[in-house]
């Protein structure tokens, strides 16, 4: 929760402030796994506050409390040591990581079943390796449970290359949830990588994997006939290229998270004197198959800053998967919790 007061700043160097109202008797609850945020120095994560991963769940999280009651799980992740020296682990290692990681989401997950949904409608919420670790959790606490099925309002998680069945909108993750194709479906995934520039052939996201060593330990699926989902939260139903609804926080974050930040940026990044912002820059996004990779691809409008790929060529845009149409999920969920009313 927080202040949620945001700055609207135009291409012409004007600005206004909104006041943004928050639902205080929201229809549903919002269950957010971060992605990769811990700076320990350990493989995994203790559970224990820290700024990095607090300040991540307020950039990607915070926003949705005023749609619904968010619950953030603290989970022995994998950190970012873990992440940037993968190498000089063993798959039997990397995988033990992240079932450590998924042991604490699966039973944060029961015990919010248990002690706090009271039956209520729920939305999941991911990034990377938190998307990651729901596309397990909905594969197997989920999806074959028809009347959690349909609880579920909608899964957003961005980041993580949710397969389906190639020429399908199911299959290979979840054997009965489709992807979303309408803002008022209900029961659906949305999942996306971004990149503004053609991914190059190494690039972590855009193509299924071949073989565990994505995501060991989870099991999650691999092979040519799967494909990687892709829907475009500007423009869910004939995939348009649209303007991206943008929102950030207006503030840095800490450590090495924001050298990446910076990076992306080329300086930086947008700052406003409120908590939030809707930043001058403009873009526009589609879904393509663009090198062999199915991918959300990013274009910027006149004037607006060139993004550029962080850490490297092969994450493209990867730390802006949420924010950058940040806005736009929000107004698919409207719609959806509108249909529960």
């Amino acid at each position: 929760r927080g202040d949620q007061t945001t700055t609207v700043q135009r291409p012409d160097g004007t600005s206004r402030v909104r006041r943004v109202s928050t639902d205080r008797r929201p229809a549903a609850d919002c269950f957010y796994v971060y992605p990769t945020s811990s700076q320990q120095a350990t493989p995994n994560a203790e559970r224990r506050r820290e700024a990095s991963v607090d300040a991540v769940t307020r950039q990607q999280a915070q926003r949705f409390s005023t749609l619904c009651r968010t619950y953030t799980p603290l989970y022995r992740q994998r950190t970012l040591v873990a992440l940037a020296a993968e190498d000089a682990y063993t798959q039997q290692q990397r995988g033990d990581f992240y079932r450590l990681a998924y042991h604490d989401v699966r039973r944060a997950w029961r015990t919010y079943l248990r002690r706090h949904s009271n039956g209520r409608p729920f939305v999941l919420l991911g990034h990377s390796q938190g998307s990651r670790l729901l596309r397990k959790l909905i594969a197997e606490e989920i999806d074959p449970r028809p009347r959690l099925r349909r609880r579920l309002v909608s899964a957003v998680i961005p980041g993580a290359d949710v397969v389906v069945r190639r020429g399908s909108d199911r299959g290979g993750d979840f054997a009965h949830l489709r992807l979303c194709a309408s803002a008022r479906q209900l029961h659906c995934v949305m999942a996306w990588s971004t990149y503004g520039e053609t991914p190059p052939d190494d690039a972590r996201f855009g193509r299924p994997p071949l073989d565990r060593s994505a995501s060991p330990g989870l099991a999650l699926p691999v092979g040519e006939r799967f494909e990687v989902a892709c829907t475009n939260p500007a423009s869910l139903r004939r995939n348009r290229r649209a303007p991206a609804r943008t929102v950030v926080r207006s503030e840095l974050l800490p450590g090495l998270l924001g050298v990446l930040q910076l990076q992306l940026y080329g300086g930086p990044p947008p700052r406003a004197d409120t908590p939030w912002l809707v930043p001058a820059d403009r873009y526009t996004v589609r879904c393509e198959r663009s090198n062999g990779a199915h991918v959300l691809r990013l274009r910027r409008q006149p004037g607006a800053q060139q993004l550029n790929p962080s850490p490297d060529d092969t994450w493209g845009l990867h730390l802006v998967d949420v924010n950058i149409v940040l806005g736009d999920v929000l107004r698919v969920l409207r719609r959806q919790l509108s249909r529960l009313r």
